[in-house]
């Protein structure tokens, strides 16, 4: 009987082993300076073909490799204290990864991991994927600067665990993807230009959680590049954020629709743009959309939000597209702390002469600003429209308008804005009111308070 259990032993360990595939039995030399690119693929090409199951990257070694393509049941696994390193040798990339689809941006178009209509792959472990994206090894004078992850038309992926860190570009694009989960993950993306962490393009059905972003551009986006592919179910919770520019953008490439929505228990801090900047300008639909639980510290513009016309893909026809529609938002249960910062904090909504963002709701919002606005700013009327004479040939940022007449929040082209119990505290004496509407339809409000005294909103 004792042999018995020994052999049946035996083989459930052969039967696990033979699942694991450790690169370094494939070639890989793993000491950070070799190419190991050949022997990741071939683990990853056997694992895939033989059923799937882990390809490890073993712990602590550094593993360097250029473009990889993940394949179907494969996890690639990165043990604790494992690093999978950017080769900083922009030739080690290859060119049929797809593309960027922004516009004027092709010098993003590599990518060290790549997966094409991959179904069921994971990344997982407590190791670290290392872009090695410094300028002195990328840019887009020396030929570009590759992004870290592109999934292109893959169908269940699970990211977990692991770090990512120095992207040379987008930590990553997935487009056209479902059935996706991100949990516990860290990106630090600090040392190039567009270090965005997550951008969800057209994809559904997407989980992110448990998970920290500092990133020198947006930290999360969610785009439409393509008029047939929607950005829907989508769930956020749990995640902390700092970024150079926004934390979570929504839209901007906007050909698509956009719906439901979640966003819950975050905290943002030190954003240098905006908190929540939503934007809608390339003929989708977007709607459906909650936000709750948030605090926010040093976060100008809390919540950002834009509907206009602007190109924004590459593949976006020349001819400006109709506005579509842009409705149904809710925004409950924020702390905002932005105290530290210039009079320039506010929450700005706007949407464009007959072409209104239709029913905001905000709720239960706490917010600390450090005032100092004088009465040549409450009495501002020039307040610039996005139009595209205003736009030109970029975004519809905030650098375009300036300082706002609010000192809270600035409404306009709205239709149907609800503001229930709000909050607004200045450090310094401020001139400005702290709500203002312009061209506002249906609006009503109750406990509006600003320094503890309640306001009345007159509904223009």
């Amino acid at each position: 009987m004792k042999h018995l259990f020994l052999l049946l032993y035996i083989g459930f360990c052969l039967s696990v082993c033979a699942n694991e595939y450790n690169v370094m039995d494939y070639g890989a030399k793993a000491n950070g300076t070799t190419l190991d690119t050949k022997a990741v693929q071939k683990a990853i090409d056997l694992c895939s073909k033989q059923g799937g199951e882990k390809v490890l990257i073993p712990a602590g070694k550094t593993v360097l490799i250029g473009t990889i393509y993940l394949k179907d049941n494969v996890t690639l696994y990165l043990q604790n204290g494992a690093v999978l390193l950017g080769s900083p040798d922009y030739k080690d990339y290859t060119t049929d990864t797809h593309k960027n689809t922004y516009k004027n941006e092709p010098h993003m178009d590599r990518c060290l991991i790549f997966a094409d209509g991959i179904n069921s792959f994971s990344i997982e472990g407590n190791g670290t994927i290392n872009g090695n994206g410094f300028p002195n090894n990328f840019t887009k004078e020396k030929g570009g600067r590759p992004m870290m992850l592109r999934f292109l038309n893959c169908n269940n992926i699970k990211i977990k665990d692991v770090t990512l860190i120095n992207s040379a570009s987008w930590t990553s694009a997935w487009l056209y993807c479902n059935e996706i989960v991100v949990d516990g993950i860290k990106i630090t993306s600090r040392v190039n230009h567009n270090g965005d962490g997550l951008d969800f393009d057209g994809c559904t059905n997407v989980r992110v959680s448990n998970s920290s972003f500092n990133t020198s551009d947006d930290s999360i986006c969610l785009q439409t590049s393509r008029p047939d592919k929607p950005c829907k179910d989508i769930v956020i919770n749990n995640c902390v954020f700092t970024s150079k520019w926004a934390a979570m953008r929504i839209g901007l490439a906007s050909r698509g629709d956009f719906e439901s929505v979640t966003v819950s228990n975050c905290t943002f801090h030190d954003i240098q743009d905006s908190g929540l900047k939503i934007q809608m300008n390339e003929g989708g639909e977007m709607k459906n959309m909650i936000f709750s639980n948030i605090v926010m510290k040093n976060v100008p513009r809390p919540i950002f939000m834009t509907f206009c016309q602007q190109r924004a893909g590459t593949d976006t026809p020349v001819k400006m597209l109709p506005m579509k529609a842009m409705h149904s938002f809710s925004f409950n249960n924020f702390i905002i702390d932005n105290k530290d910062l210039d009079k320039n904090s506010a929450i700005f909504l706007t949407g464009m002469p007959k072409n209104y963002i239709t029913d905001i709701q905000l709720n239960n919002i706490q917010m600390t600003v450090s005032g100092g606005g004088n009465k040549i700013d409450a009495n501002r009327t020039d307040i610039k429209e996005y139009t595209l004479e205003t736009l030109g040939n970029w975004w519809p940022e905030f650098s375009l308008v300036g300082t706002l007449p609010a000192s809270g929040i600035y409404a306009r082209h709205i239709n149907g804005l609800f503001i229930n119990n709000f909050y607004l505290h200045t450090v310094l004496d401020d001139k400005r009111p702290a709500v203002v509407l312009n061209d506002v339809l249906h609006f009503n409000s109750n406990s509006i308070f600003l320094n503890r005294k309640k306001q009345t909103i007159k509904d223009n």
